[in-house]
C-alpha cells in the first residue's frame, strides 16, 4: 500500500476500540453552564443509532461515553463527533453531584425538544436550553443516579481517535451518501467534497448528521475526498476508495485531523 492507503472494512467487522475520547486539550477554554440527564441503560446500548448516523457506536470506535445534544448545541448535525469535557456543578448541587471529577463524551445524537412540557419542567432539550442527555455510564461518572438531572459545566475539547478518518458509502446509482467517522481534532466537519477518477471536485451537502450527499454518477471510479474540519484544517485524502468500491463498504484512510 502506498501513501494513500486504502483499507476496506466490512460494516461492523472491525473491533470495538478502547477509550478514544480522553482529552487534555481544550478547544474552548471557557466553562459553559448547562444541565444533564441520562438515557440508554446501564450498558449504554440504548444510545446506539442516533441522529448523527454513526449506527453501532461500539463498532465505530466511539464506545458508550457519548451524549445526545439539545437543539441549540446540536446545530442541525454540525456538532456531530465533537468532544466535550463535562463536570457536575457541585457548588450548585452538592446533593447529586460528584465532586472533583469529569468525563469526556462524544456528541452522537440529538435530544429533541418536547414542546408539551415547559423548559424548566421536563422540556430539558427545548430551545434555547443547552442540555446533554448523556449515556448512563457517562453520566454516572459525574452524578448520582437518583439525581435524574444535574447542573453541569462543559467545554469543547480536542478529540483523540485511533487510526485515520473513515468513509462509509451508501446510496444507489446517482445518489451517494458518505458517512464520515473517526474524526479527531475538532471532531466535526464543516465542508466536504468528492472527486472521482473522471470528475473534478464536487461539493457535497450535509444530508443528516454526519452524512454528506452527492447526486453524481460515481460508481466505477476511484474516490478522493477534500474534507475541512470545523477547526479549519483541510485534508486531501486521495483515492481512499478504489474503483471497485460498492455501496455499504467502509474505507479507512491513513490521514487524521489535528484540529
Amino acid at each position: 500500500m502506498g501513501s494513500n492507503t486504502v483499507l476496506l472494512i466490512k460494516p461492523l467487522a472491525f473491533a470495538v476500540l478502547a477509550l478514544l475520547v480522553s482529552s487534555a486539550m481544550a478547544l474552548d477554554w471557557n466553562w459553559n453552564r448547562a444541565t444533564a440527564t441520562f438515557y440508554g441503560g446501564r450498558d449504554g446500548s440504548g444510545t446506539m443509532n442516533g441522529a448523527c448516523g454513526y449506527g453501532n457506536l461500539y463498532a465505530q470506535g466511539y464506545g458508550v461515553l457519548n451524549a445526545a445534544l439539545s437543539t441549540v448545541l446540536f446545530k442541525n448535525g454540525a456538532t456531530c463527533g465533537q468532544c466535550y469535557t463535562i463536570k457536575c456543578d457541585y457548588d450548585a448541587n452538592p446533593w447529586w453531584c460528584k465532586p472533583g471529577v469529569s468525563v469526556t463524551i462524544t456528541a452522537t445524537n440529538l435530544c429533541p425538544p418536547n414542546w408539551a412540557l415547559p423548559n424548566d419542567d421536563g422540556g430539558w432539550c427545548n430551545p434555547p436550553r443547552p442540555h446533554f442527555d448523556m449515556s448512563q455510564p457517562a453520566w454516572e461518572h459525574i452524578g448520582i443516579y437518583r439525581g435524574g438531572i444535574v447542573p453541569v459545566l462543559y467545554q469543547q475539547v480536542k478529540c483523540w481517535r485511533q487510526g485515520g478518518v473513515r468513509f462509509t458509502i451508501s446510496g444507489f446509482n446517482y445518489f451517494e451518501l458518505f458517512l464520515i467517522t473517526n474524526v479527531a481534532g475538532s471532531g466535526s466537519i464543516r465542508s466536504m467534497s468528492v472527486k472521482g477518477t473522471n470528475t473534478g471536485w464536487i461539493q457535497l451537502t450535509r444530508n443528516w448528521g454526519a452524512n454528506w450527499q452527492c447526486n453524481s454518477a460515481l460508481v466505477g471510479q476511484a474516490l478522493s475526498f477534500m474534507v475541512t474540519s470545523t477547526g479549519g484544517q483541510t485534508l486531501y485524502i486521495e483515492n481512499v476508495a478504489p474503483a471497485w468500491w460498492a455501496f455499504g463498504n467502509t474505507f479507512a484512510s491513513n490521514r487524521q485531523f489535528d484540529f
